[in-house]
């Protein structure tokens, strides 16, 4: 497991280091200067060479590069000119707003999808397991800012049942945030819905047909005790590794979600930082977001192992 864990995370540091290149130069290329950005149309050219030289936007792509990845592996992410202020405790503020709201879409959708898929497989071939199949299928299949548009209008504006700005609700109040979460967590949810259930099934249809599920009921065990010691424990373990990679969805898919509920997290402060030219910001908080998708998979490998003994750690 050592030997493995260790190969895993060697992986997964060439890979960041690999994407923080390509993070570097699509920053780069979007279109603008950083100075004119900042300053505005009205600025002298030498106003805005002057701050681009303070920047250091004017130097060499590989010194810039080389500048920008060893400040941000010490800690130091630069400063937000258009935001007049640090970018890492901006940065990890959004973070872990988009934490909050990812994780309260995942602790409501993981059982219901789970139960819905482990019902759809115990039916199979029937109405209830094709009802549900064609149910997560349609959800997969319909775009976000559709299902966020349609839910703020329905339960937002006209039944006025939940805020359609949401904002982040008092850690002290769970009422506070079913108001503030529910809302912009529907779309997420109906998303995760479709990829959840579909996989719980799948797994739960083959260790059905498996020849140790087939002896338990052979030896008389109830069908509750059947499902819940051996199929589940086998059946999830597919479910786990979805949901390890949607972990890193959610924090770094937000962007049409708290653009529509106007809530403040990083997918809403990479969208403004890509808009406004801010590219301190936008750097660090793209390359935090693949740090978090790449640690989510490799726990979720992790946890594949230790609940599935016949993988090969090799």
């Amino acid at each position: 497991m050592a030997r493995t864990l260790l190969l895993r995370i060697g992986q997964a540091l060439i890979t960041l280091w690999i994407v923080s290149i390509l993070v570097f130069a699509a920053a780069q290329v979007i279109p603008g200067d950083v100075g004119r950005t900042i300053l505005g149309p009205y600025a002298t050219n030498g106003q805005v060479a002057q701050l681009d030289h303070k920047l250091g936007t004017d130097r060499p792509y590989v010194q810039q590069y080389w500048t920008w990845i060893t400040d941000f592996v010490r800690g130091d992410w630069g400063e937000s000119a258009v935001q007049n202020q640090p970018v890492r405790p901006l940065v990890l503020t959004a973070f872990k707003n988009s934490l909050y709201l990812g994780l309260f879409a995942l602790v409501l959708i993981i059982p219901i999808s789970i139960g819905f898929g482990v019902l759809a497989a115990l039916h199979y071939g029937k109405a209830t397991d094709r009802i549900i199949s064609v149910t997560g299928l349609s959800l997969i299949a319909l775009p976000e800012f559709v299902m966020g548009v349609t839910v703020a209008l329905i339960f937002g504006v006209k039944l006025r049942w939940l805020p359609v700005d949401s904002s982040v609700p008092s850690l002290a109040d769970p009422v506070d945030w079913f108001r503030q979460f529910l809302l912009p967590a529907i779309p997420l949810m109906f998303v995760l819905f479709g990829y959840i259930s579909r996989m719980a099934r799948a797994g739960t249809v083959e260790a059905l047909q498996s020849n140790y599920v087939r002896t338990a009921t052979l030896k008389g065990l109830p069908t509750r005790t059947v499902i819940r010691r051996h199929v589940l424990r086998n059946s999830l373990l597919p479910t786990i590794t979805v949901i390890g990679v949607q972990i890193g969805y959610l924090v770094g898919g937000l962007v049409v979600i708290e653009t529509i509920f106007r809530y403040p997290g990083i997918g809403q402060l990479t969208l403004q930082a890509a808009l406004g030219h801010d590219l301190p910001t936008l750097q660090a908080a793209v390359l935090l977001i693949a740090i978090v998708y790449m640690i989510s998979n490799l726990v979720a490998d992790i946890l594949y192992t230790v609940l599935n003994p016949r993988v090969q750690l090799a």
